[in-house]
């Protein structure tokens, strides 16, 4: 028996043929602006807890899970047709910064459930909400030294990465989440790591949801942080047949968009998916990013209107005004045209 995810899922494919889908914006940059203490992040739970942990935004899910939803309700009601969950840092690498490696399964499975609710709360017949569970990069590479006098050092392994990710999806999944999405991609290698996890949980279950891959270009070089340019980096991982392929963060759309115009020379069978930073950092700006919601909406109306997206949305910096306007920009104009296609992919 299929489980209401794949249900759901089965539509996003018509969907991006029709018209362009809205995701979400930023997570990290929205908590900034609740200026949450120390006192906030642990809650009554960890009060007590012996490291600190102000900036373990997963933490929230459990500790002041009104501000995680205050956060999906704003997307939402701005127009948003997809929210990702929670969970950019919930693997057991990532929280081993704050010891808290016990608690990613309830992290995943608790910021999936927020999510969830978040999108039934606000789907209707002809504008159905998707949780988009996330899958963050991790601080550590399996393919770049942390040691710049040893260029053969690593401090994680492929395996480590295996395991850290397949414990996620499977919260997330089991949480209610429609889409999974590997996203802000520095290191390849660490994205084949989630992307073999994700597969094999597929087989494990018996059932597939939409996949979708965001990598990161992270200068003016055109090359993600481990050295691929955007066309090898599509092709080492077309093999996992995504829902769509896409870039996020790093850069604003204005620097963002000769790679997205190669993304979509490369990946003529796949959704393409863009959700930039709101411009390049600026700490005297309320977000902490240079680009109004008018800015930023007017550069993506220009990607569409190229036809060069299906999904679009925000990273850093971005907010529901910034969406709203997105989704106003983009409203009236088609999607990109693909031919062929991985789509949804029934298992066995």
């Amino acid at each position: 028996m299929k489980t209401p995810a794949y249900t759901r899922a089965q539509a996003l494919p018509e969907i991006l043929k029709n018209r362009i889908a809205i995701l979400d914006g930023a997570m990290g940059t929205m908590i900034q602006r609740f200026k949450l203490t120390e006192a906030d992040y642990r809650g009554e739970r960890f009060k007590d807890f012996p490291k600190d942990v102000k900036g373990n935004n997963e933490l929230l899910s459990l500790t002041r899970p009104d501000v995680i939803r205050d956060i999906h309700e704003g997307y939402l009601a701005a127009g948003a047709d997809m929210i990702e969950t929670n969970t950019f840092g919930a693997t057991t690498v990532a929280q081993a910064d704050y010891d808290m490696q016990h608690l990613v399964r309830e992290m995943n499975l608790q910021s999936a459930k927020l999510a969830r609710a978040a999108c039934d709360k606000f789907s209707t017949p002809d504008k159905p909400r998707y949780v988009v569970g996330a899958l963050g990069p991790t601080p550590k590479t399996a393919s770049i030294s942390p040691d710049v006098n040893d260029a053969g050092a690593r401090n994680v392994t492929f395996e480590e990465l295996r395991a850290a990710y397949y414990e996620q999806v499977e919260a997330l999944v089991e949480g209610g989440s429609d889409v999974l999405l590997v996203e802000t991609i520095f290191d390849t290698l660490n994205a084949k790591a989630a992307l073999f996890a994700i597969e094999e949980f597929f087989e494990a279950s018996g059932e597939r949801l939409p996949l979708i891959i965001s990598g990161t270009v992270t200068d003016a070089s055109g090359r993600i942080l481990s050295g691929q340019t955007v066309t090898a980096f599509w092709h080492s991982v077309r093999h996992a047949q995504p829902l769509a392929i896409g870039l996020n963060c790093a850069l604003g759309a204005t620097l963002m968009r000769p790679y997205i115009q190669e993304l979509n020379k490369v990946a003529g069978d796949t959704f393409i998916s863009c959700y930039p930073n709101a411009g390049l950092p600026n700490p005297m700006s309320d977000t902490g990013f240079d680009e109004t919601p008018e800015v930023t909406s007017r550069l993506l109306h220009e990607f569409a209107a190229e036809g060069l997206v299906n999904i679009v949305g925000g990273c850093c910096g971005t907010t529901p005004d910034h969406i709203g306007a997105i989704s106003k920009a983009v409203s009236p104009l088609a999607p990109r045209g693909v031919h062929g296609g991985f789509f949804y992919k029934e298992a066995a």
